[in-house]
């Protein structure tokens, strides 16, 4: 346990939250450099309007130190199918606050509110390139579920992956 706080984000931390999520990001410029461009402003951009979804906040000593966003079941993202489940979408950890479960923390958190809302599961994506993140969705009980993956962009594969909540 990392001691931070998970909450609903406030509309005061959107700064914050930007920040923090393009510099745990940033590290996949030099991984995709053909679409890194792209990739920075489709974040900004579903930071500055992510409705329907909530997003969540871990917070540290008044430092917003990660963040996620979730979804209900829908799409999220050009070109992915619409979803019977809710997912996670960019799950990010400050970079100097890494290691110390804050991700796992904002996964579980989000994972219980939607076994709460009597969802059956909880999916999400991520590609090969984001080798740390497919250690801790498949450390939390997440499955690959190619029956989800999407190609946003020629060549990067949006693998999808699905944990099983019991709902």
């Amino acid at each position: 346990m990392s001691g931070a706080i998970v909450r609903d984000a406030r509309p005061e931390d959107r700064a914050a939250v930007e920040a923090v999520t393009l510099s745990a990001y940033q590290q996949y410029a030099t991984a995709l450099p053909a679409v890194w461009d792209a990739y920075r402003r489709n974040i900004v951009a579903t930071l500055a309007d992510f409705a329907p979804a909530d997003q969540l906040v871990a917070e540290e000593d008044g430092r917003i130190v990660g963040a996620v966003l979730l979804y209900p079941g829908a799409a999220m993202a050009a070109g992915a199918p619409a979803r019977q489940w809710p997912e996670v979408r960019l799950l990010a950890v400050a970079p100097d606050a890494r290691g110390r479960g804050i991700a796992a923390e904002l996964m579980q958190a989000c994972a219980a509110r939607v076994h709460r809302s009597g969802a059956s599961a909880l999916a999400l994506h991520t590609t090969d390139v984001m080798t740390a993140a497919v250690r801790l969705y498949e450390r939390l009980g997440f499955e690959r579920a190619p029956d989800l993956d999407f190609e946003p962009a020629p060549g990067i594969v949006a693998k999808g992956y699905r944990l099983a909540l019991g709902g």
